[in-house]
This record gives C-alpha cells, structure tokens and sequence, in this order.
C-alpha cells in the first residue's frame, strides 16, 4: 500500500503538469494566431516569440508530463494491488476511455502546434478558444469518476458535462459578443 501512495502522489502531481501544458498551449495558439494579424514588425516578433514559448512548453513541460503520468498509472495499475482492483471496476474503464480522449485531444493540438509553428494558420482565435475547453470537459469527467468510483452514475456525468459544455459555449458566445461590441 505504501508504494502505491508514492506512484499516486507522483500520477497526480505529473496529471497537474500535463494539465497545464495543454490548457496553456491553446492559449498560446490563441495569441500565435492573433499575433498573424498585426502590422509589421509586431507580427513577426510576436510570432516567433509565441513559436519559441509554445516549443519548449510543448516538449519540455507538456509531453513529458503526459507520458510520465502514464508511466506512473501504468505502474500503479498493473503492479499493486490496490491499482489491479481499481482495473477490475467499471467506473475505471470509463475514466481510461476518458484518458484515452484526452490523447486524442493532445494529438490533435500537436498537428495544431506543427502548423503554426510552420506559419500555416488554418484555425481563427475564436476556433481556438472554443478548443481550449475540450481538456476542461475531459478534466471534470475524468475527476469525477475517480471521486465518486462510480460508473454507473457517469451518465449523470456525462448529462453533467453536456450541460457545463453548453455553459461553456454560451460563455464563450457572450465573451465574443462583449468583445465585438467594446471594439465598435
């Protein structure tokens, strides 16, 4: 048991670190992308500060976090007992498909990060920000369940988390309809 609390406290303090790096990184794809539309020199300085800064957060803070996360669950799962009975229970297979979103979501950030930093911009700042609460929803499903360690209840998390997406979108739509109207 005591060799678990270890891997836990070293899964969570790395699961803190990943979090950032992604919440992070979109916020700076929102200022790479925003830093394209401003006159000469600014974008040019801007852009490759914001290519620098979303480099090395990229892959000295946030993709090593992830994998070292999932070094520390792998070991907690696969090599103690505590983690082979958490494996065994349904609501842990929900949270592992929720994991498993949350590397989609990361791959998905990485083809983002791969064309702004080539200067290729196919994404509006708006798009970005809309993005960026992707890895919140995936974050509140995945607390919950290893909170409540109950899988059937999860569809009381998902309506949940529907219902805060929503939130979120409406949040975000009010936020660009304030911005629009202090611009005019």
């Amino acid at each position: 048991m005591e060799i678990y609390n270890y891997l836990k406290s070293l899964h969570l303090i790395f699961v803190v670190t990943w979090f950032a790096g992604l919440f992070y990184i979109v916020r700076l794809f929102v200022y790479q992308i925003e830093a394209d539309a401003k006159p000469s020199p600014a974008r040019e300085i801007l852009s490759e500060q914001y290519k620098i800064m979303s480099y090395r957060l990229w892959y000295i803070i946030t993709w090593p976090s992830a994998i070292i996360t999932s070094i520390f669950a792998f070991w907690m799962l696969l090599f103690t007992e505590v983690g082979r009975i958490w494996l065994s229970q349904p609501w842990m297979h929900v949270k592992l498909t929720f994991v498993f979103l949350l590397y989609l979501y990361q791959v998905r950030c990485h083809v983002i990060f791969k064309n702004l930093q080539r200067g290729n911009i196919k994404y509006s700042s708006n798009g970005m920000r809309l993005w960026n609460e992707g890895s919140t929803v995936i974050l509140f499903a995945v607390v919950f369940l290893v909170v409540l360690k109950n899988a059937v209840n999860w569809i009381y998390g998902v309506v949940g988390i529907v219902a805060f997406s929503l939130l979120i979108m409406a949040g975000f739509k009010l936020y660009k309809a304030i911005r629009e109207r202090n611009r005019t």
